[in-house]
């Protein structure tokens, strides 16, 4: 098994972020809108919030800025609405296949990791549109591939774990994180949400949806940040993130704000973003499992 460097360095935004965020502005307002002078409008306040940004902090703390600026200047809370939905439904019409990949499995847990992994793809702040066909093949890459890190640590730490928060990331993807639910041990897991739509981060709403709710505690940290600001989380998260044996993180946006904490840590992503890549010390596309604090 090949291994990543992780820096030990904070994740911090870097001049490539900046493209990257205007590509995101422009496409999260062509969601909802066609008027150009609004799309204009929305793209020159951005350009003045870039100007003035701290490029100490975390690219998600940009991208919330940005996304919650989209929301306000189109009057639509959830512009990937009907996105999310989509992916939901998507992946679950997979279940059947997905089932059976994991019947033939010779190692569940590995296989289980590897789909949730695959479900990554679904990320609205790297692809323009949900494209069914990089799904499949993000599959094919996933069950195929070398995993990247510390499988054998998670797995250890999970058996041991009384207790697991697992930090979903999008709608759609979380319908792939049911079987790696199920091997961690539903009875011990709450699987946490955003408190309200960003991106198209899973809120309850989707987790409703891809039936969730009827196999796992689901609670919302709160927030409508990507990944896990802390900061913006409610007390009742922070109470359970301080106090659970294991916290699974699911995707870039987790890693990217939480890769400086000294918890028991378990990062399960792809890695798509260059940026993400430089900091890890890996290739883009790999599929990356790394520990902390263990």
């Amino acid at each position: 098994m090949r291994f990543c460097r992780i820096s030990s360095e904070f994740m911090k935004t870097y001049f490539d972020c900046i493209p990257c965020f205007l590509k995101q502005t422009l496409e999260a307002v062509r969601f909802v809108i066609d008027d150009e002078n609004i799309q204009e409008n929305v793209l020159r306040q951005i350009l003045k919030e870039v100007s003035a940004m701290d490029l100490n902090g975390t690219p998600p703390e940009m991208g919330w800025k940005i996304h919650k600026m989209v929301q306000e200047v189109t009057g639509n809370s959830d512009p990937y609405r009907e996105i999310k939905q989509a992916s939901t439904r998507f992946v679950l019409s997979l279940m059947p296949k997905l089932r059976a990949v994991m019947a033939d499995s010779a190692d569940p847990f590995e296989t289980a990791v590897r789909l949730s992994i695959a479900g990554n793809i679904i990320d609205m702040a790297i692809m323009a549109e949900f494209d069914t066909q990089r799904v499949y093949d993000a599959l094919d890459h996933a069950l195929s591939e070398p995993l990247n890190g510390e499988l054998k640590e998670f797995r250890a730490a999970a058996a041991s774990a009384k207790s697991i928060l697992f930090l979903a990331d999008n709608a759609g993807e979380i319908v792939f994180d049911r079987f790696l639910l199920e091997q961690l041990g539903l009875n011990r897991i709450t699987f946490v949400v955003k408190g309200s739509p960003i991106i198209n981060d899973a809120t309850l709403e989707d987790a409703v949806e891809s039936g969730l709710t009827d196999m796992v505690e689901v609670m919302d940290n709160g927030s409508d940040a990507p990944g896990t600001i802390l900061e913006s989380c409610s007390p009742e998260f922070k109470e359970k993130y301080e106090s659970t044996d294991l916290i699974v993180a699911k995707g870039q946006a987790n890693y990217e704000t939480l890769s400086d904490i000294h918890r028991p840590i378990a990062f399960v992503l792809k890695a798509k973003c260059p940026v993400i890549c430089k900091d890890i010390g890996c290739e883009p596309g790999s599929l990356i499992v790394r520990t902390r604090g263990l």
